[in-house]
């Protein structure tokens, strides 16, 4: 497995720490997996142009999510 290395705003980062009991790098690493997905299914079903890889790809949960923290 690659390591990877992201930096997190300070003030994001000491809420995360509220929330020890989630495993912040499992969380990361399916977000990426689920994007990488998304993208191969569009790519492999239609010619997308950039504007549209770069919509916004979070879920109604995602955003609630990210919204606490």
């Amino acid at each position: 497995m690659t390591n990877i290395t992201l930096s997190i705003d300070d003030a994001v980062y000491k809420k995360m720490r509220k929330y020890s009991e989630v495993k912040w790098s499992e969380f990361v690493r399916r977000c990426v997996q689920k994007r990488v997905e998304e993208l191969e299914s569009i790519k492999s079903n239609i010619f997308a142009d950039e504007k549209l890889l770069a919509e916004n790809w979070l879920s109604k949960e995602d955003n609630l999510a990210w919204k606490n923290l």
